[in-house]
């Protein structure tokens, strides 16, 4: 896949461009909804014999629209979202900055920039998209853009349970500690990774010996709390327990949270090395313990009750 990153106005000739069939849309998760989007597109430019392509947008367009919004927190940071498509065999991504001049094009100035003026000849989008200057341009008047030069297919909405899939949801279910819910409506564990770094080394004095994450600043965190999970390390996959929080046993204090990983049956060195956690079952909250052998009474039970959750997902 071609990553090819914009900011508006391009410089791009027509004519040296592949005629495409492309997806549009942020695409924050790539959850269920968002896969249909794209599998459309994807199949139908194998149909036309065509390049297949998504464009999406970097930042998130609240940090620039909405005041006091400075950051903003990612299902699927940038290059998580990059490697998603891949394996959807999407042939180009154009990732287009998003900022106030963008923001400001009409409806037609946008879609003769960046939807023409990329050689997109058919375009495949959620019913909900909106696009140009206050999202005046949708997916029921795009006809009204097009100068006739590309056609389009709107995707209804995708359900699951009656639900809409949308990253809104999936965020809410995070935010509640719902990761299993939220992994039903990406159609995939909840996934992000880390690089070990050193900690204060108390999880190995205890019996149980973790793995400190720094972690890239836009990851959005689930719920704090203990957390089953596997973690992919040089194409093995190992079963673990995770904890999201600020140790209030031993740093009562602490506002920050750290992400600690406790990897059943592995006790090599990992300092330095980028793990991929996938996040499975919310198991409790953090507690605040009276002593340590309390402490590690609680996390041989974790232990037991995350290996039996895992066991019976087998059966």
């Amino acid at each position: 896949m071609r990553t090819i990153e914009l900011t508006y106005p391009h410089t791009f000739v027509l004519d040296e461009l592949p005629e495409t069939v492309c997806a549009i849309g942020f695409f924050d998760g790539i959850h269920k909804g968002h896969q249909e989007v794209i599998k459309t597109a994807v199949k139908e430019a194998e149909t036309r014999k065509m390049d297949s392509a998504v464009i999406t947008f970097h930042p998130h367009p609240s940090v620039v629209l909405k005041k006091g919004v400075q950051h903003v927190n990612y299902i699927t940071p940038l290059k998580q979202k990059q490697e998603l498509l891949k394996k959807l065999h999407v042939d180009r991504l154009y990732i287009i900055k998003f900022n106030e001049e963008l923001s400001n094009l009409s409806p037609q100035e946008f879609i003769d920039h960046f939807i023409i003026g990329l050689n997109i000849k058919h375009l495949t989008a959620g019913f909900d998209y909106s696009f140009g200057h206050k999202g005046k341009g949708n997916m029921e008047n795009l006809k009204e853009y097009t100068r006739d030069k590309f056609s389009y297919t709107a995707i209804d909405k995708v359900t699951v349970e009656n639900d809409k899939v949308s990253s809104t949801k999936v965020r809410e279910l995070m935010k509640n500690g719902k990761v299993d819910a939220a992994n039903n409506l990406l159609g995939r564990p909840l996934t992000f990774s880390g690089i070990v770094v050193k900690g204060d080394q108390r999880g190995k004095e205890l019996g149980y010996p973790t793995a400190n994450l720094d972690l890239h600043e836009d990851v959005l965190l689930p719920k704090p709390g203990i957390y089953a999970v596997r973690v992919i390390y040089k194409n093995e996959i190992y079963e673990g327990m995770a904890n999201i929080g600020t140790n209030p046993t031993f740093t009562a204090d602490r506002e920050d949270l750290s992400t600690e990983v406790n990897i059943f049956d592995y006790n090599n060195d990992l300092y330095g090395e980028e793990l991929l956690v996938e996040w499975h079952k919310y198991i409790r909250e953090e507690e605040k313990y009276d002593s340590v052998d309390s402490l590690i009474t609680q996390m041989a039970l974790d232990e037991r009750n995350i290996r039996a959750y895992f066991y019976s997902e087998l059966q």
